[in-house]
């Protein structure tokens, strides 16, 4: 009677096993919550990398045409401010431009040549603000080197992308660029 009884248990967990392994609702459910994260996951380091190619083509190309204005400039030699300041009317998409950007330009000579510092300097927003580190402002015929470092709060700051960028302490990314010239004759 027990042995009957215990097949009879068994034969209803196999038959309710059955049906259970058969049934197809929910199954939209589970491949929506296996698939959702990594789609998630994805798009987020999609947009978060499109920003990030913006505002370092903007930074590169407003960079760019601000040291041709350098160049070709036969006025008065131009300071910090004024250049930062060319650059972020240069690049609107770049927000807090003033206060996010630093620039060096240090005098090279191509002859005798000294490495120039590869750490550049970027603004840290819980230090206090910093003097800059180098600006000399060339004369007629000087190679003049001038880098820009952009320093900005991720879309996405715990996703994927901005973990795996040069941050500071305060989780900003940090954009380069960089551009070389040779002073205009007076």
């Amino acid at each position: 009677m027990i042995a009957r009884y215990l097949s009879s248990c068994a034969t209803r967990a196999l038959n309710g096993l059955r049906r259970f392994r058969q049934r197809e609702d929910g199954t939209a459910t589970i491949e929506f919550a296996i698939v959702i994260p990594a789609f998630l996951f994805l798009l987020m380091n999609t947009v978060e990398l499109g920003l990030i190619t913006i505002q370092q083509s903007m930074l590169e190309r407003a960079l760019d045409q601000t040291v041709r204005d350098l160049r070709l400039g036969t006025g008065a030699a131009q300071q910090h401010n004024e250049i930062r300041d060319s650059v972020c009317q240069r690049s609107p998409f770049i927000r807090n431009c003033e206060t996010s950007l630093r620039l060096e330009m240090v005098q090279v000579d191509p002859f005798a040549w000294t490495p120039i510092n590869p750490e550049p300097d970027c603004i840290n927003r819980i230090e206090d603000v910093q003097p800059v580190r180098a600006f000399i402002n060339g004369d007629s015929n000087d190679l003049m080197f001038i880098r820009a470092c952009l320093s900005f709060k991720p879309a996405f700051p715990h996703w994927g992308l901005a973990d795996d960028m040069d941050t500071d302490v305060d989780g900003r990314i940090r954009l380069y660029a960089t551009s070389a010239f040779v002073q205009e004759p007076r």
